[in-house]
């Protein structure tokens, strides 16, 4: 009885540590609007901590037309460290007209209704995520562009409805366009983080602020 009752015992233990291990592994999703740079951003993060990338970068909207999911990343700040998965998710928008993919050379007519029908898709899964699957939200603007959109107040109305911690994350400083107070006087009840995913300006604050909230 004596050796059922400690390999019980054994198998309670490796259970609970499981199901700690389960409950402490977030997944935070990348969020926002077509061509604001949440893949470049999801890639500078992996690069930074596992050495891999999570997709491939491009000028062309709508790039990322399925959620791609990067785990086990973890990111030691202050001598304490956060372990999330990374979900990068398709560019939200309220339509996707395949004419949009016509102004590249490389596409013909056939290939931008193919990305188009792809990207819809993509808004679909991304909000399904967003309902279901996520923990957490890196919001990432482009603070060239103007923020005062139907899909950004939209989203993070969802957001804030399901009670999820939210970083938004004003990228592309960079830019001789860009206004990060724009930004936070669009959402002053959520802090406002700048950056350049592309340079690498500020990512020191970037995982700061990743393992304060997230961890």
């Amino acid at each position: 009885m004596g050796l059922i009752s400690g390999l019980k015992d054994s198998l309670a233990r490796v259970r609970e540590s499981l199901f700690t291990e389960e409950e402490q592994q977030k997944r935070i999703g990348i969020y926002g609007p077509p061509n604001a740079g949440k893949t470049t951003l999801a890639n500078r993060i992996a690069r930074d901590w596992t050495g891999d990338a999570v997709g491939p970068e491009s000028h062309v909207p709508h790039e990322t037309r399925r959620a791609r999911r990067k785990e086990n990343v973890e990111i030691e700040r202050n001598g304490s460290s956060v372990n999330i998965d990374i979900v990068d998710t398709p560019g939200v928008t309220t339509k996707v007209d395949y004419e949009e993919f016509m102004e590249f050379d490389d596409f013909d007519k056939d290939e931008a209704v193919r990305r188009s029908r792809e990207a819809t898709e993509g808004v679909a899964e991304a909000m399904h995520w967003l309902r279901e699957d996520v923990d957490g939200v890196i919001y990432v603007l482009d603070s060239s562009e103007d923020p005062f959109t139907q899909v950004n107040t939209m989203l993070i109305g969802i957001i804030e409805s399901r009670d999820l911690p939210v970083l938004i994350f004003a990228n592309k400083i960079d830019l001789d366009e860009s206004s990060v107070k724009r930004i936070e006087d669009a959402f002053p009840q959520h802090e406002t983080v700048p950056l350049s995913a592309l340079e690498g300006e500020n990512m020191d604050e970037v995982y700061d602020k990743i393992a304060d909230y997230f961890g």
